[in-house]
């Protein structure tokens, strides 16, 4: 039996109702309603909060989020997982493809591909992960998203396909 070396660490996490958003997605243009989450009217997803990080800019076709990278994001080897690179990466390259949408449309990821150039941890400090739309067609659409630190060094880039679609009441397709 291993004992433990270090005091154990323990973090709580609250969020408000999903579906607060999930009904608000069908009522606004892509880029309105993005704009009241980064404002803090319509209230974070869940899994933000789960994560820590937060949509601070959307214009069309652009979405930034920002993390400071905590403890609570390693992996056993003593980095941020990959994970929490790809689940910011899928975030800002898929709300900038929500930001050209108009109300009643919506997107699902198809795929996304990230490429992991350094690794993460908590002396990284604040990262940005901003996402760009490459074609926003009717049916289909391409973005590619970065990974920076505050001095613009590249840690992961990626690209995503995303399917459009018309959002039913309550969110979802």
């Amino acid at each position: 039996m291993q004992e433990k070396s270090a005091a154990s660490r323990m973090r709580t996490v609250t969020w408000q109702d999903p579906f607060t958003s999930a009904n608000a997605v069908g009522e606004h243009s892509g880029l309105d309603f993005l704009r009241r989450i980064a404002s803090g009217e319509i209230p974070d997803p869940p899994m933000a909060e789960l994560l820590g990080f937060r949509l601070t800019q959307v214009e069309r076709g652009f979405a930034l989020f920002e993390i400071e990278p905590a403890e609570y994001h390693y992996n056993p080897i003593g980095v941020v997982h990959g994970g929490v690179a790809g689940t910011l990466l899928d975030s800002c390259m898929g709300c900038s493809v929500q930001s050209t949408l108009p109300a009643g449309m919506g997107y699902t990821t198809l795929e996304f591909k990230v490429n992991f150039v350094r690794p993460i941890t908590m002396k990284t400090g604040l990262m940005r992960a901003e996402g760009r739309v490459v074609h926003a067609g009717t049916r289909v659409a391409t973005a590619e998203g970065k990974l920076v630190d505050a001095a613009g060094k590249i840690y992961a880039h990626a690209t995503t396909t995303c399917l459009i679609l018309q959002v039913k009441a309550g969110g979802g397709s």
